[in-house]
């Protein structure tokens, strides 16, 4: 979710929304996984911090000189994703626009066989649409939380208003609350991208999915990173790999009740 933009009550409410979901989980177990044996579906939720070349405001929102360079770049990156799904049996794809106005991706480069969801408000924030009946997440484009400041762009849904969310101790990423979504549901996290903080941390929080570092922080505002191209191909590898071996991954749940 973007730190670019500034916060409006448009913008909060699904953030308190979304929290407030995460809290107020169901106690017992969470929804079990179906899926017809001849379908795989994977969800794919999509931020922009983490994108390859992303380093500042520059490249991160409307106004900013690269925006609509890296509109492409984000788009690309979810294509590369999609395409080595579909190389490994992937069947059916749900994008989420997730970075801040929800309105980045070029919807009409994408197949003409996924689905998007766009802006906002939005129940289940940045994992609006998941369910029972997908069979593994992709995360791209995701950043380090607010804190763990070595990452670029690092924050937890904003900068401006959350200085950190702990959930039963433990402090979260945008990435492990998104997580914890998809876990109620059943529905395990196979793959994130983004810098090497934002892999590493997110690795460690939710379980040895694949990652796909894209770029290597140097601040919060500096980054060594890949070409696009090489970083699409980063991105291709990894997803691949993930599709490949998605039986052995296991859904991210919070101990209820959560606190």
């Amino acid at each position: 979710m973007s730190d670019h933009y500034n916060v409006t009550e448009e913008h909060t409410l699904p953030v308190r929304w979304f929290l407030g979901f995460i809290i107020m989980l169901p106690l017992g177990l969470p929804f079990i996984a179906s899926s017809q044996e001849a379908e795989l579906k994977i969800y794919i939720s999509a931020d922009m911090e983490g994108v390859v070349g992303a380093v500042t405001n520059e490249q991160l929102g409307p106004g900013g000189f690269e925006y609509q360079r890296f509109r492409e770049f984000m788009t690309d990156e979810v294509n590369a994703a999609i395409d080595a799904g579909k190389a490994a049996g992937a069947t059916e794809f749900l994008i989420s626009d997730s970075h801040g106005n929800g309105q980045n991706l070029l919807i009409e480069k994408l197949p003409d066989d996924v689905m998007v969801v766009r802006s906002w408000p939005r129940p289940l924030g940045m994992m609006e649409g998941i369910d029972e009946t997908f069979d593994g997440v992709i995360f791209l484009g995701y950043h380090a939380s607010t804190t763990n400041t070595r990452g670029v762009r690092a924050h937890t849904m904003s900068s401006a208003t959350i200085t950190g969310i702990r959930l039963n101790g433990i402090e979260m990423t945008e990435g492990s609350i998104n997580a914890a979504i998809a876990g109620h549901f059943g529905v395990p996290v196979i793959m994130v991208s983004g810098d090497d903080i934002a892999v590493a941390e997110n690795q460690v929080l939710i379980g040895e999915i694949e990652g796909a570092v894209v770029k290597w922080a140097k601040g919060f505002h500096s980054a060594l990173t890949l070409t696009p191209e090489a970083g699409y191909e980063v991105i291709r590898t990894r997803a691949a790999s993930a599709i490949s071996r998605i039986d052995e991954f296991e859904p991210y749940i919070l101990e209820k009740p959560i606190e």
